[in-house]
């Protein structure tokens, strides 16, 4: 039976990752993965995070089973985080998930229970992950126009033209801030008009929403999903702790749903409980329990919000250094995109040939769709940085 199994499809970022950590330079520098670094190349953990940590190992009784949806206090602590107070809380409902992934193929099952002739719309370009997870569970995905690779900002008009005759049975995943991997977001008036276009179509939005405090603040960051929700009569979103939280081994995600009436939610949550049994039965507790308690300690909570803040704000320094020193280098503002995008990522627009020089000559590791990671970028590399890229033909 196993002998018949064929290759894998290899993963190009995690190729990339080893790749880097084989090259024995001490100047190379990683643009590829995609996790949060600081200025010394560390990944950290926030200070309210091992306070609340410790917190939790002084007072924990039990490591007996929590709920089958999850740990409710967490729960209850991402609506409000994510929603504020956009929708009444009796529309609501929702369950724990194993990271942000868990939580869209948690809520990609919800649909195709519910409506097996659903159809998937998927930004172009997107996270790769959210056509792989829909082709492993052999659901029908499309693509619609998001990035115009000329202005480097978001392709309005395609976006509403592709869109244009979606109905009931489609549901269409947007980016709630920080799209990956662009960079480029959507804004108020964008998020008013597809707001309108899914009440009138009666099409589903679902919001993966994995970077919400690392784009403008994170009450500018849930805005346009907040619009979305009190303007849509239902709505999914797939929550992720791992970048703003920092805890990304602990897999601490939320799959989070608007019903049009009381009595849909409590059929969904039922949907919910039962995908949970069967995906894992119970979700691990540690993490939500850590986000929890650090959403509700006012504190904690505070320590947290100073410390993601100066992330946010190293990163748009990181962004403005970078587009500064390439205006330079080549005497345009063809590179001015990179101040205007948010969140941790943006496209360079570099060919497969300039990115392979970058890593043979420079050192410079960067992903094949010229993804960089804006928190990798070394703050007093930046003008070494743009000279490679230009010089590179970028």
């Amino acid at each position: 039976m196993l002998q018949s199994l064929g290759p894998a499809r290899e993963d190009k970022i995690i190729a990339l990752m080893q790749a880097f950590r084989a090259d024995p330079r001490t100047d190379k520098v990683d643009l590829g993965v995609g996790v949060y670094k600081d200025a010394s190349g560390n990944t950290p953990i926030f200070a309210a995070v091992k306070q609340a940590e410790e917190q939790l190992w002084q007072e924990q009784g039990t490591k007996g089973y929590t709920a089958l949806l999850g740990n409710a206090d967490y729960i209850a602590a991402m609506q409000a985080l994510t929603l504020g107070d956009a929708v009444p809380a009796e529309r609501l409902t929702a369950a724990q998930a194993v990271g942000g992934t868990g939580a869209l193929r948690t809520l990609f099952q919800l649909v195709l229970s519910a409506d097996p002739e659903a159809r998937f719309w998927i930004s172009d370009p997107s996270w790769p992950n959210h056509a792989a997870i829909l082709e492993a569970m052999g659901a029908p995905w499309q693509s619609y126009r998001y990035f115009d690779r000329t202005t480097r900002m978001v392709d309005v008009e395609g976006m509403h033209a592709d869109l244009a005759d979606i109905g009931p049975h489609d549901v269409v995943v947007l980016h709630g801030c920080c799209h990956n991997p662009t960079g480029a977001n959507l804004t108020a008036a964008d998020w008013a008009a597809l707001t309108a276009h899914f009440a009138a179509t009666g099409a589903t939005p679902l919001i993966d929403i994995a970077y919400q405090g690392f784009g403008d603040g994170l009450e500018e960051d849930a805005a346009g999903l907040r619009t979305m929700a009190a303007g849509v009569p239902q709505l999914l979103i797939a929550a992720s702790c791992s970048k703003n939280f920092g805890v990304y081994r602990d897999r601490v995600g939320c799959a989070i749903v608007l019903a049009e009436t009381q009595a849909i939610r409590d059929r969904v949550a039922g949907a919910l409980t039962a995908i949970n049994r069967t995906y894992f039965s119970f979700t691990p507790d540690h993490g939500a329990a850590v986000v929890a308690k650090v959403l509700t300690d006012p504190a904690l909570r505070q320590s947290w919000e100073t410390e993601l803040k100066a992330m946010r704000t190293r990163m748009l320094a990181l962004r403005e250094g970078l587009a500064d020193a390439l205006r330079r280098e080549t005497n345009s503002d063809r590179f001015d995109f990179l101040a205007a995008h948010r969140g941790m990522f943006s496209l360079l627009g570099a060919t497969p040939e300039q990115l392979a020089e970058l890593k043979e000559r420079d050192g410079i590791y960067i992903v094949g769709d010229s993804r960089v990671n804006v928190a990798g970028l070394p703050e007093d590399g930046l003008p070494a940085l743009a000279r490679a890229l230009v010089s590179a033909g970028v």
